[in-house]
This record gives structure tokens, sequence and C-alpha cells, in this order.
């Protein structure tokens, strides 16, 4: 019966999704504008199927990001965002991946406080760099600030720890959705702060983008 039950779906579903998916896709990312003046540089890191934000702590400019202060021993911070099931590792089996791929559902960030450089603690990752203007990198700060719940406090307590090393939770405003997922936050990051970069769905339709506009720090093995 769930046999039956799968092959329906994946009629019903399968066009519908592939449909959505190519609706996501856009032009590709012209080339970055030249700023006039001095420029920070933050970076992208991919995890698997997704990329995060990651920054010097130092430059977070004064007021912002309060839950940086949750780290403060970190010469970086990297921050992801995704389905909150999902990403705190909660199995939903293949209902939950339905309602996942299908619905709209909590999200949340993940933050890491990274000590070292950046290689160091993610060897198998592909790294690009990134920089702007310093009302631009503002923009990207306040961007990242503005995605946790903070539900009116002007912090927000994790919800628990993190994946790796000195990483956390914390509850994210916006939901996710098929339309919605981790790489389309970040580019919405990367555009709202001033770089050519479209919505993409899948991590390679971002970091092709990101790769003609940005440096390679580090190719992953193979």
């Amino acid at each position: 019966m769930l046999t039956v039950a799968w092959r329906w779906l994946r009629a019903a579903l399968l066009g519908p999704l592939l449909l959505a998916l190519g609706a996501c896709a856009t032009a590709p990312a012209g080339p970055a504008p030249r700023p006039d003046g001095p420029v920070v540089s933050f970076w992208l890191v991919t995890q698997d199927a997704h990329t995060g934000i990651a920054v010097r702590r130092a430059d977070i400019p004064p007021g912002l990001w309060p839950e940086s202060r949750d780290f403060p021993l970190a010469d970086y911070l990297e921050v992801g965002w995704g389905e909150r099931d999902y990403y705190m590792g909660r199995d939903q089996g293949f209902w939950g991946t339905l309602r996942v791929a299908l619905g709209s559902n909590p999200s949340v960030l993940h933050v890491a406080g990274i000590r070292g450089p950046l290689p160091g603690s993610f060897p198998a990752s592909e790294i690009v760099e990134l920089s702007l203007p310093a009302a631009g990198y503002e923009r990207l700060i306040r961007y990242i600030q503005d995605a946790y719940d903070r539900s009116g406090a002007p912090f927000v307590a994790p919800l628990g720890p993190g994946l790796y090393g000195d990483s956390r939770f914390y509850p994210g405003r916006e939901s996710f959705s098929l339309l919605r997922t981790c790489n389309v936050w970040t580019a919405q990051g990367l555009r709202d702060a001033g770089l050519p970069v479209s919505d993409a769905i899948t991590l390679e339709g971002l970091m092709s983008q990101v790769r003609r506009i940005g440096k390679s720090v580090q190719k992953p093995p193979g």
C-alpha cells in the first residue's frame, strides 16, 4: 500500500515541485560593483547541501547582533539558516519529509564560534571570500540580526547546542518552505547587502554565482 501511495504522490507532486524549482532559476549574477572606499571581508562556507555566512566577530558593528555576545572567545561567527526539525537532527520520516517539502515550517539559525583560521575548522568545505563597503556590510549584519525570533525581547537565548564545536541553535523568525530554502535565505542576505546575487534553491546554484564575484579561499577535496 505504501508503494502505491508513493507512486501516486510522485506523479501528483513531482511535476509541480519541478515547476517550482524552475521558477526560482534566475539569470546568472553580473560582476560585483567596485567599491570606492575601504571594504570589509566575509566568507561563504559550504556545509553539505547548504551555505553558511562567516564573519569576523571583531567586524560586527557595535550595537548589532546581540546574540554574538554568546561567543566571546570566537574569532569568527559562522551562521546558517534552515528548517527547525531537520537542522536540529530530528528524523521526520516520509510524511515529515513531505511536510517540509510542501509546507511552511519553523526555522532556526545555527551559529558557530570559530577560533583560528576558517579552513582549519572546515577542511572539507568550499570557502569563498567576498567583500562589501561598510554600509553594505552593516546591512548584511542587520539581515542576520533580523532573522532571529526574539518576540520583542532585546536578545534570545539559544534553543540548545549546535552541530559542531562551540555552536548553538536559535529560533528563527521566518518560515522555511520549498521556495524559501537555506540557500535562498543566504542569497537574499547577499543581495540586500548590495551584491548581484539571485535566489538559488540549490547549493551549486548559489555558489556558481558567488565564485564569479568573490575570491576562492579553499576548494572542497576531490
